[in-house]
């Protein structure tokens, strides 16, 4: 469970690979949504790691539930994870059209309630949302059920109030006007998500070696 979550957020950050790869997209101001919408050149790179994260993450969820304690907190953080995979999932499956075609949607997603626009930044919000619930119990779980989860309580406490200060930017830039660099608000939001991701792993290993070493 551990390694898995680990990878999976390292797989949730193949975005990093627009800084290598020849996708010429602003960083600034465009969305990841653009890296793999459809005609994009290396889509299946950017898919893949997707992919790869909710595959990882459906099996440990589920792990999650069915080893750990049950306690209300946590358990709604492993179904967030689980509704976290399934919209990623989505998100590969009904990726935005290719901003290239002309007459074709814009790839922009700044709107507030772009779902009504397409059914990609519908997936998107529901994912975001998803593993933003996840954060959150799990957040207020390592407080509640002391001593365990110490790492979330510390470490992972960083990625959640990074994250949250990214979501609010976009949210108060989203009803401005002007550029107020939405992609790199985002591109901070979901690397807070993927470093908590790999912070719950490291925490799961310590729970797990703490129940071996109690009598």
């Amino acid at each position: 469970m551990a390694v898995a979550l680990v990878l999976a957020g390292l797989c949730y950050s193949s975005w990093l690979l627009e800084f290598v790869l020849p996708v010429h997209a602003d960083p600034v101001n465009s969305f990841l949504s653009e890296l793999d919408a459809e005609g994009k050149p290396y889509r299946w790179v950017f898919s893949t790691g997707d992919k790869i994260t909710a595959t990882l993450l459906i099996p440990t969820a589920l792990a999650g539930l069915w080893l750990f304690p049950r306690r209300a907190l946590t358990t709604v953080g492993w179904v967030a994870l689980l509704c976290f995979s399934a919209s990623t999932i989505a998100d590969v499956l009904l990726p935005l059209h290719d901003c290239g075609t002309p007459g074709a949607p814009a790839c922009a997603e700044k709107a507030l309630f772009p779902q009504l626009h397409q059914p990609h930044a519908l997936s998107s919000t529901l994912a975001v949302t998803s593993i933003a619930v996840a954060v959150f119990a799990f957040s207020l779980a390592a407080f509640r059920y002391r001593p365990h989860w110490r790492i979330l309580r510390e470490l992972g406490l960083v990625f959640l109030i990074l994250g949250a200060l990214a979501t609010v930017w976009m949210l108060v830039a989203d009803n401005l006007s002007g550029d107020y660099a939405l992609g790199i608000a985002q591109r901070i939001q979901v690397g807070a998500m993927s470093l908590w991701l790999a912070a719950l792993g490291i925490a799961v290993l310590r729970e797990a070696r703490d129940d071996m070493l109690t009598p």
